[in-house]
């Protein structure tokens, strides 16, 4: 008797339920589940050292759900998924779609190259609520504009599929020799930096469950009101476990809506699916303008000036900037793995306007330090707030650290929790500590310059400084065009 042998190549989709992929290969029968730590992915794109603490422990809890019969693999994937086709006698191979340039491209070769083999492929969408190539307006050209895209484009679609149950039965073959184990890919790091972030973080299946559990429905039906301030977990926290794939767009869409009585004009609910519109928004942009990563979405920033300023750039890396809001957040980053999303805004803002550094050296560091590190929304999200990217905020508009805490941490939890140096200050200067008289200051036990950073820059001349600057590239722009012209 043929045995029906399918290879399921396991990516950003560590999850049983609601897996298109594997729910086709256990459908056929034997089933050879495989992760493979493709070292064919360019250099800049290869994991930051929270999201390969964070892959580590998600793999861990996939494992587990296997009956420990993951194998985990590290080379070129071409190379591996070929080979075991022959070695194995695998008649299918299956997958779960990715939407970075590089995988695409890779994802095709691979493709030809088994269907040439006589291997039947299958390949699904299991991360996004519509494809890209889904939702096109009437010309059939990309939106650029979030709201049209998503009210107009998206909403006026099919219904995004229900979620499908995990397998009843997996008959799973385990080639032992073929497992390199999680542990061979070197993803922990080195130096327990990670302490903090282990008692805080349950990657994996039923930890993203959990989230969305405690997050529902009260989150949903609050989320428009409290989703902006950064001391309340007021957002559901599930960027990490969405973007490893452990838990589907699709299980958070239609729990949201079933938590809430199927009632979508509530503002909450009606909020936080857009929210999840704008992830889709962010693999959208990647997709149809692949570039987004590196290079400005809008042409006119070519001739933007930035400053390399190497001091300023560790400050703020450090969150030693003198600015508590943003101290704040980047220490959030730096120790929790993540950030509050009205605080992601703040630092941004403050990096790329009040400090004038290129976005991509943000998106850089975001990339290394945060565990939800996802190439669509990082790249896409730093060039909304830098005002170079698409539907992005202008960029004249340059968020005033100081008063988006008075507005969005009036009385100082937030700043206290991570700057705990300024703790004892009272609400008043709990966000302009250079305001404080010398006497509170001393009573509070602060220097500044040495228990706490005097601001690296002075807020309202570094505003027009941008402004000053983004003239100039106007300017610069024009002439680069009447000189190609010409």
């Amino acid at each position: 008797m043929l045995v029906i042998k399918t290879l399921v190549w396991f990516r950003q989709d560590l999850r049983l339920r609601d897996n298109p992929a594997l729910s086709y290969a256990a459908q056929k029968g034997c089933v050879i589940p495989v992760y493979i730590d493709d070292q064919s992915c360019p250099e800049q794109y290869t994991l930051g050292g929270a999201s390969k603490w964070w892959l580590h422990h998600s793999l861990n809890s996939l494992n587990n759900s296997l009956d420990n019969k993951l194998h985990c693999q590290t080379g070129d994937a071409k190379q591996i998924i070929l080979a075991w086709v022959k070695k194995y006698n695998i008649t299918c191979v299956v997958w779960n779609r990715c939407y970075e340039p590089w995988q695409i491209k890779r994802d095709t070769i691979i493709k030809q190259s088994l269907k040439d083999l006589g291997v039947e492929v299958k390949t699904f969408n299991a991360s996004l609520l519509w494809e890209p190539w889904q939702v096109l307006k009437k010309d059939a050209t990309p939106y650029k504009v979030f709201t049209p895209y998503y009210r107009r484009g998206c909403l006026s679609q099919p219904a995004p599929r229900m979620p499908i149950t995990a397998p009843e039965k997996l008959d799973i073959e385990y080639v032992e020799q073929e497992d390199q184990s999680i542990h061979a890919l070197h993803l922990l790091p080195t130096i327990a930096w990670d302490k903090t972030i282990q008692t805080i973080w349950q990657p994996g299946e039923k930890g993203a469950s959990a989230k969305l559990a405690d997050f529902l429905p009260n989150g949903a039906n609050q989320y428009k009101s409290d989703r902006d301030t950064p001391s309340l977990s007021a957002t559901s926290q599930l960027s990490a476990h969405l973007h490893f794939g452990e838990i589907s767009p699709n299980q958070i869409w239609y729990a949201a809506i079933h938590a809430l009585n199927g009632n979508t004009e509530n503002v909450g609910l009606d909020c936080y699916l857009s929210e999840l519109g704008w992830r889709e928004f962010s693999y959208y942009l990647l997709y149809h303008f692949p570039t987004i990563p590196e290079q400005n979405f809008s042409p006119k920033f070519e001739h933007f000036q930035w400053r390399d300023d190497v001091s300023a750039l560790k400050a703020w890396q450090q969150g030693q900037t003198g600015i508590p809001m943003v101290d704040a957040g980047m220490r959030e980053l730096w120790q929790t793995g993540t950030m509050h999303n009205r605080v992601r805004m703040l630092v941004g803002s403050f990096l790329v306007k009040n400090l004038l550094i290129d976005w991509r050296k943000g998106a850089a560091w975001f990339w290394d330090c945060l565990l939800d590190a996802d190439l669509a929304s990082n790249s896409a999200s730093w060039q909304w707030v830098a005002g170079t990217g698409a539907d992005a905020s202008p960029y004249f508009r340059i968020f005033n650290p100081v008063t988006q805490g008075q507005k969005f941490d009036a009385k100082g939890d937030y700043v206290r929790q991570y700057c705990p140096e300024l703790a004892k200050l009272p609400d008043k200067y709990i966000h302009t500590p250079w305001e404080a008289p010398p006497a509170i200051l001393s009573a509070c036990k602060i220097t500044l310059g040495d228990t706490y950073p005097k601001p690296i820059v002075d807020l309202k001349a570094s505003r027009q400084r941008a402004l000053d600057t983004l003239q100039i590239s106007k300017k610069l722009a024009l002439e680069a065009t009447t000189k190609q012209t010409n």
